[in-house]
């Protein structure tokens, strides 16, 4: 990566290069090579370095990431309206031979010393970062009432158990009024059943259900093992609200009693399950802040931890990148599945993966998908790909997985809950007070601007990079020990500090009846 004060080139191969001056440039500024800037150039925008002509690419990542509307002069100012993008590459098409990953992707298997963090260790070989108690819902009706207990639990029961983070509802708009077996059922029911099982939850169980609801309790959760009466509260068996309050507060202290009990233990890395977003994106993001989490991924996966990074739209045009990072043909198909899986949902409301890029996205400086996509799979780091999973999906191995999610902040952070999530690391240009209740989440800015506006919300800045005043490895590794420290409970990140939560989205592609 070729760097100068006031703009960043990517890749060699780039015919463009990105603002980096907080205040942007003026016509007379000097870019890289003695390119003279000709008219006023945002912050996180791009200027040709050399004369571009109607039709011809316009690459930057060393990708093209759109077409020249018309001839755009060297130093001219390139965005959105200047450019556009061709069909999405045919990935059906593409080749999936068995064969092994290119080089540059290998696993870095050199010895490594051994890592450990303070965790909740669970029955099932799984820990938590946090130690807390999830009450379940099988259908949005019984939200209202839940909702009352949990306030409830919270002031009279869960101050005298010290060892328990926390009593959370998890509540969805799924349930009822629904083809509980329709096509893409599946989606919904794996989430939900899923998330009960997080590792943050410490294996105990609550479900509140209302008792007419299509997804019956028994067909929601795994609870072949429990005893009803043990887990269970269908709020149409009792007479009034106070009565349904009383039942709901008695069966969670049972369990936050069970839950008070444990503490946290040494536990090396790879009981960790860290989910990698991002989310209110700008140019700044692919080259800061998603590279210093792909670095720290890169150690994670060296000291065997569970890996997941998502967003369906934002990897569609990167595929061919991955493809080099996969090492068995079974994986490359389900890779090619759930890219086209996501592409035909897509073409039913007439929109494709370009409606993923944002007003906001493009004000910082991103002007087509290919290039937010570019930036987007920087966090993955370069290790091999070992699974993909489909939404929802429990991660099963150690090392970098693809968690095909949608892009959407709260969708995607709900479905990684779902694949066992304990932790998350989310980078952002734009700023966004997103957080999750029931995983901590590390927040990364990718520029100096929005870290020095919101320091009392962001944990990491990565903006030094663009600056010059740190590596891609410096911030990497500061990463990487903010995880160890988050995780274990010795540092909260500033959302917690606030009690800045968001509410889950539970993907539902299914009819709704």
């Amino acid at each position: 990566m070729s760097r100068k004060q006031n703009a960043i080139k990517v890749d060699e191969r780039d015919n463009v290069c990105t603002v980096v001056t907080s205040t942007g440039l003026s016509p007379g500024g000097v870019l890289l090579n003695g390119v003279k800037v000709l008219e006023e150039i945002p912050y996180g925008h791009k200027v040709a370095l050399s004369s571009i002509k109607k039709d011809e690419p316009i690459i930057r990542y060393g990708e093209t990431i759109g077409y020249a509307n018309a001839t755009i002069s060297e130093g001219g100012w390139i965005n959105e309206d200047k450019m556009h993008v061709l069909e999405p590459v045919d990935i059906a098409n593409y080749s999936i031979k068995s064969d092994e990953p290119d080089k540059e992707y290998r696993f870095r298997g050199k010895a490594v010393k051994k890592r450990y963090f303070m965790g909740y260790l669970n029955k099932d070989g799984t820990a938590g970062t946090r130690n807390i108690l999830a009450i379940n819902t099988t259908v949005q009706c019984t939200e209202g009432v839940v909702n009352k207990a949990v306030e409830k639990i919270k002031q009279e029961i869960l101050p005298k158990y010290p060892n328990v983070d926390d009593v959370i509802a998890i509540n969805h708009i799924y349930g009822c009024g629904i083809a509980i077996d329709g096509e893409n059922a599946d989606i919904p029911k794996r989430t939900i059943r899923n998330i009960a099982e997080n590792p943050n939850f410490g294996e105990e169980r609550l479900v509140v259900s209302l008792g007419c609801e299509k997804l019956i309790p028994q067909g929601a959760f795994n609870t072949s093992h429990l005893n009803e009466n043990d887990y269970l509260i269908t709020l149409q068996d009792y007479k009034g609200f106070y009565k349904m309050m009383d039942a709901i507060c008695k069966k969670a202290e049972v369990l936050i009693k069970r839950l008070n009990k444990r503490k946290r233990v040494l536990c090396d890395l790879s009981h960790l399950v860290i989910g990698l977003q991002c989310g209110g994106s700008d140019a700044l993001s692919g080259v800061t802040a998603n590279p210093a989490i792909g670095y720290a991924a890169d150690l994670l996966v060296q000291h065997k931890a569970k890996v997941m990074f998502s967003e369906v739209t934002e990897v569609r045009d990167a595929v061919h990148s991955l493809f080099k990072r996969i090492r068995n043909k079974e994986l490359r198909e389900k890779l090619i599945a759930e890219m086209l899986w996501y592409d035909n949902y897509l073409k039913k409301s007439k929109v494709d993966r370009s409606a993923n890029t944002t007003p906001g996205n493009k004000k910082g400086g991103l002007s087509t998908i290919i290039e937010k996509s570019m930036g987007s799979v920087a966090k993955s780091g370069t290790s091999e790909i070992v699974d993909v999973l489909s939404p929802g999906e429990r991660i099963k191995k150690s090392g970098l997985s693809f968690a095909a999610t949608p892009a959407s902040d709260f969708v995607c952070g709900s479905e990684q809950l779902a694949s066992g999530m304990t932790l998350q690391v989310f980078s952002t240009g734009r700023g966004t007070p997103y957080n999750l209740r029931q995983a901590p989440v590390i927040k990364v800015a990718s520029n100096n601007g929005l870290y020095n506006k919101w320091e009392d919300l962001l944990d990491v800045n990565a903006g030094t990079i663009a600056a010059g005043e740190k590596t891609i490895k410096e911030v990497g590794e500061e990463i990487f020990e903010t995880i160890i420290e988050v995780a274990s409970g010795k540092k909260e990140v500033k959302s917690e500090k606030h009690g800045l939560y968001n509410q889950l989205a539970i993907f539902n592609p299914a009819p709704v009846t």
